[in-house]
């Protein structure tokens, strides 16, 4: 099944929901160790960083959205919290490691009553959702007042030598390793092409803003080719 259509376009609407949670399906057995090699093993310490950034206290109630294969869900069981896992792709759950509860649910419909968690994360998925506006208003609805959203996804430098460095690696390399590693050339060439859902880190403030969230900054790290977007439930 293919992911990109006609001259590489992007799919768009009810067709980007069913292409990508196949294309995740698909990918989900090597999807692990596939990221630790495509990021270089930084995967790790962008995460670190996202736990840092939720400043919640130890057993905080946290749902980390599109969880895939567990990776955040494990590392916030190791800083204290009690984590719930969702995600849409029944592949990636069966695929999971981590000892936290998981269930299959669109981010668009959370299965949570108002106010039920302390804080959210999302790793490397907001430019999946085919309505960001709308996962952002559910992720507001279920946490509490004052609690945590964190979230991280790639981006493309803005920097000229640092944007060539990233579209040589990302758009050359990745795809290749993609099919060695994971048998699955047309998913990695879809994964750094995807960064083009994402709005420019301004209106990504604004939308989260106009979600329901206050105090919301964007982060750029390693050279500008990744971002992490936090805000507080207002």
């Amino acid at each position: 099944m293919t992911v990109l259509g006609p001259n590489g376009a992007l799919p768009r609407g009810e067709e980007k929901r069913r292409t990508v949670e196949a294309m995740f399906d698909r990918v989900a057995p090597t999807y692990e160790r596939t990221n630790r090699v495509i990021s270089l093993g930084l995967d790790r310490r962008w995460r670190d960083t996202a736990v840092g950034t939720l400043g919640l206290a130890p057993r905080s109630r946290v749902l980390d959205v599109a969880c895939g294969t567990g990776d955040l869900c494990r590392d916030l069981v190791d800083a204290g919290h009690h984590v719930v896992g969702i995600d849409v792709s029944a592949g990636m759950l069966a695929a999971a490691h981590t000892d936290a509860p998981l269930a299959r649910a669109d981010a668009a419909q959370i299965p949570s009553p108002d106010g039920a968690f302390d804080g959210i994360t999302c790793g490397f998925a907001l430019r999946n959702f085919v309505d960001l506006g709308v996962v952002l208003r559910e992720c507001a609805r279920v946490l509490r007042r004052s609690g945590r959203l964190v979230a991280l996804d790639a981006t493309v430098p803005t920097n000229p030598i640092m944007r060539a460095g990233n579209a040589l690696w990302f758009r050359g390399a990745v795809p290749l390793l993609g099919r060695v590693l994971a048998g699955d050339a047309e998913a990695y060439r879809y994964l750094p092409k995807s960064t083009a859902y994402l709005p420019a880190p301004t209106e990504l403030a604004a939308t989260v803003t106009a979600a329901g969230f206050a105090d919301v900054r964007v982060r750029l790290l390693t050279g500008g080719s990744v971002l992490l977007v936090s805000g507080t439930r207002a």
